[in-house]
């Protein structure tokens, strides 16, 4: 195949030129323009693939860029001995990303129910988390486990991290692809929410690798059961049918949750 008339660079400063993307971690952007350079004639037909993997990928959770310095500024602004104005200003947060809007309205119900059969985690890992880990607050623990936590979009793992130093929680947000690399360290829980029927449109044997390689004494698992714009699409009888699938080849105990726009599923080894 004769090498395409517009270099690499230029792929990653034309896809980088639109603020969204560019907010994306740019090891993920980089091997996805690497695996699309070769494949284009052209500047602009080669940039409009590689977004819309992207897209894909993050494009119902990236927006342009959140006010993240303010939303930390205000919320520094509030007592520390004032937890009801607090909690109030993290649900405010947590209306700006898709993902968690949508649990809002049963946030508290959500993990005291899909937990409340486990010991107290003394470490959490959040895969994809988008802006989950603002839910701490409302989780049943007597204590703040260690909490790790990883997703894709840079500004949003920042402002994750100080709002982890401000709450004192012990605690790491950090940067990752997980179609690359899955993270391996040891936690009692690990949280997989609303994310994997996006991996595994891109990689069929995404969740059966990643409960493969999880090393978690338990696995909280979600499905959307309706669209972003509200349609249920008979997403709920799809995707139980295609857990029900995945987990044929472990021996996990298993536990169901029913909510609004969301099924559960608590893995246990």
């Amino acid at each position: 195949m004769p090498e395409p008339p517009f270099s690499l660079e230029d792929l990653l400063q034309a896809i980088l030129s639109n603020k969204k993307y560019d907010q994306v971690c740019k090891s993920l952007v980089y091997r996805i323009a690497a695996e699309e350079h070769p494949k284009h004639k052209d500047l602009k037909t080669a940039t409009k693939k590689v977004r819309m993997r992207l897209h894909r990928l993050t494009g119902a959770f990236l927006q342009p860029k959140l006010g993240y310095a303010q939303f930390l500024d205000n919320y520094k602004a509030i007592p520390e001995s004032d937890l009801g104005a607090r909690k109030s200003a993290l649900k405010q947060i947590m209306q700006s990303h898709a993902s968690t809007q949508e649990r809002l309205p049963f946030l508290e119900r959500f993990y005291q129910e899909t937990l409340a059969s486990i010991p107290q985690p003394q470490t959490i890992l959040d895969l994809a988390c988008g802006l989950n880990p603002l839910a701490i607050p409302f989780m049943p623990f007597q204590s703040t486990p260690r909490y790790f936590a990883c997703d894709v979009i840079a500004p949003e793992i920042e402002f994750l991290q100080q709002w982890f130093q401000i709450e004192k929680i012990d605690g790491r947000a950090f940067l990752c692809d997980l179609l690359v690399k899955i993270p391996q360290q040891e936690v009692d829980l690990t949280l997989v929410l609303k994310t994997l029927p996006i991996l595994d449109q891109v990689d069929p044997d995404f969740s059966r690798n990643l409960l493969r390689k999880l090393n978690s004494k338990h696995i909280l698992i979600s499905y959307p059961t309706k669209s972003l714009g509200g349609r249920s699409k008979g997403m709920a009888k799809t995707y139980s049918d295609s857990f029900d699938e995945l987990i044929q080849d472990f021996s996990f105990q298993v536990q169901r949750f029913d909510f609004p726009n969301e099924i559960a599923f608590l893995l246990t080894k």
